[in-house]
């Protein structure tokens, strides 16, 4: 089984990541049940959570557009994640 990614609107801000599984099946490629969806956004954590799940090349793509630093702050939030 292969997965197949796609980055979409991709800005300095956020991207939206989809993953599709699918299978070969005589030469043609068949798509295995509904696509996944992750998005990340360009904070601290963000960046964190991306550079641990997003492969080459696609993570490199993504910190093309992005850039050096974060440019999402994320509100601290007093006992907890957001």
């Amino acid at each position: 089984m292969e997965v197949k990614i796609t980055l979409d609107a991709l800005d300095v801000s956020s991207v939206s990541v989809r993953y599709q599984s699918f299978l070969e099946d005589g030469g043609i490629g068949c798509a295995v049940g509904e696509p996944h969806r992750r998005a990340f956004v360009n904070s601290e954590r963000g960046r964190s959570e991306i550079a641990a799940e997003l492969p080459e090349p696609y993570l490199s793509a993504v910190m093309a557009v992005w850039g050096d630093s974060a440019t999402v702050e994320e509100p601290d939030v007093p006992g907890g994640e957001v």
